[in-house]
């Protein structure tokens, strides 16, 4: 349990990270891009979902959470911008 937590904290690190580093001027800091990633990682997980993929292992999960978190950014962009 605590295993899967840390894992899904660093799937949602890396993510957050690389989708700040995708997005220019998108990064949170350390803690805000782990609360993107993470939030990226479930937002993610239902895009799959819905079209039908899915994601396996390590790498696979940080590609679905990375996706997931540049939507996320992407729509936070959209926000801010109103």
């Amino acid at each position: 349990m605590l295993t899967s937590l840390i894992t899904f904290l660093l799937i949602g690190l890396i993510a957050g990270w690389l989708a700040g580093r995708v997005m220019k001027g998108s990064g949170f800091g350390l803690v805000g891009n782990i609360v993107i990633g993470v939030i990226g990682a479930v937002l993610g997980g239902v895009i799959f979902n819905l079209v039908g993929l899915a994601a396996y292992g390590f790498i696979g999960s940080v590609i679905m959470a990375l996706v997931g978190a540049l939507v996320l950014l992407y729509l936070l962009r959209m926000v801010k911008k109103t």
